[in-house]
């Protein structure tokens, strides 16, 4: 097997069982895709790209739909978060807000959301309130 973590692949969904999506990597080797990271629909046979996350011992494959590691994920989870901060001036969500409704507003885990939030906050283009998250005003 010529995997490495973080390669970037071709998943076709194939069936969905108790844990999550059995997949097929580049149309050659059978992968799993955990349903606790999967953030959007997927139905039989849509293909999708992902990531290797781990390789077992065993040989099996663990994908992601999210490319691995701080740093290659940071950027598209603020985009998400500013893009709808510009769209509509503030979301109605904290870090106190359930997992669902995190999901449901944003597409992303509760651990990305805060990394991301905490990550706009310390460069000052977030303001952070008791019931909801609001965009700096700039005086443009």
């Amino acid at each position: 097997m010529e995997y490495e973590i973080g390669d970037r692949v071709q998943l076709t969904i194939q069936r969905a069982t108790d844990l999550g999506y059995v997949v097929m990597i580049d149309d050659e080797f059978e992968g799993l895709l955990f349903r606790n990271e999967v953030f959007q629909p997927l139905t039989r046979y849509a293909e999708v790209r992902g990531y290797i996350k781990n390789i077992r011992e065993d040989g099996k494959i663990d994908v992601s739909l999210r490319p691995q590691g701080f740093l290659n994920v940071i950027d598209v989870d603020c985009d998400s978060i500013m893009e709808v901060l510009k769209e509509r001036g503030s979301i109605m969500l904290t870090d106190k807000s359930s997992p669902e409704s995190i999901k449901r507003e944003l597409k992303m885990s509760k651990k990305a959301f805060k990394k991301a939030v905490g990550f706009l906050y310390k460069r000052k283009l977030i303001v952070l309130l008791d019931d909801r998250i609001d965009l700096v005003k700039t005086d443009q």
